[in-house]
């Protein structure tokens, strides 16, 4: 796949292309450079990594054994919640520059909401980062509406995305249309569920009918929604070439409409007890 045959998704100057490839959960890491090499050879050109996974000293790794320019590769990383206070924030910003081999990313995120430090600290750290030039853009990651609401009106510069948990298994209309009225994109982590739908009938039925497989059906009713991108974790090469071979073809209304009645399942596959938020309800 041609890198310019991938979308990409546009807020605030951001343009950040619709499909990337996902780091988190290595359970290789070995492989971990090969991988992401591998990705990059495929034509995808935005790469989503965090402090928190452990994957930044492989994703530099991959970037500079590509030989694809720096300039032409978005890069996604987090701060983790245990570095929520400001002077631990730039220190994380700083650590995850060193351990990429880079100057700036393209998109820093607060990974999960932090209840025990005010969130205007935080939100003035991160803006801190953009303005020294540390991060091309910003925003948040598993923000619920009430958050998404105090984080738009208190941060100091504009928030481009928020990355959730979506895929045709959630019901995340409410939190969508709440990222929508502030002007957010919505960038999906586990958009495969880690597979859960797979097997649905639905979706196997309409892959037949493309020729597709149920991961390329399920990621294209996720990005044929406006201002939606995906970023799948793939451990085999052929998944890797799989998950960006979605755009050379589209969904029906009838088949949007038939795959987005799955959300009724309301399945959350991201849910770690000590670090998630009170959930929107759906």
């Amino acid at each position: 796949m041609s890198p310019a045959s991938v979308p990409t998704i546009n807020a605030h100057g951001a343009a950040i292309p619709a499909v990337g490839y996902g780091t988190m959960l290595f359970p290789e890491p070995e492989r971990a450079v090969e991988l992401i090499l591998h990705a990059l050879e495929c034509g995808y050109r935005h790469i989503d990594t965090a402090r928190k996974y452990g994957t930044e000293q492989w994703v530099g790794e991959g970037i500079r054994a590509s030989g694809v320019p720096r300039e032409d590769i978005w890069v996604t990383t987090k701060v983790t919640e245990e570095n929520a206070q400001a002077d631990d924030f730039a220190r994380s910003v700083d650590t995850s520059l060193e351990t990429m081999g880079l100057d700036h990313v393209d998109l820093l995120l607060i990974h999960w909401p932090q209840p025990n430090v005010p969130l205007a600290e935080t939100l003035g750290a991160l803006a801190k980062a953009k303005r020294d030039g540390l991060a091309r853009n910003i925003g948040v990651s598993n923000f619920t509406i009430p958050l998404l609401d105090e984080a738009t009106a208190k941060c100091p510069e504009p928030l481009v995305t928020n990355q959730i948990e979506y895929h045709t298994y959630i019901n995340q209309d409410r939190l969508i249309a709440a990222c929508r009225k502030h002007g957010l994109l919505i960038t999906c982590h586990a958009p495969l569920a880690r597979g859960a739908m797979l097997d649905d009938p639905v979706i196997v039925e309409i892959a037949a009918a493309h020729n597709k497989t149920p991961a390329q059906v399920a990621l294209r009713w996720t990005v044929q929604q406006p201002g939606i991108g995906v970023v799948p974790r793939a451990l085999e090469f052929s998944e890797i070439e799989e998950n960006i071979a979605i755009f050379d073809f589209a969904l029906s209304d009838m088949e949007m409409g038939r795959i987005g009645q799955l959300k009724e399942r309301n399945l959350r596959v991201i849910d770690p007890e000590v670090r998630r938020p009170v959930w929107d309800e759906a």
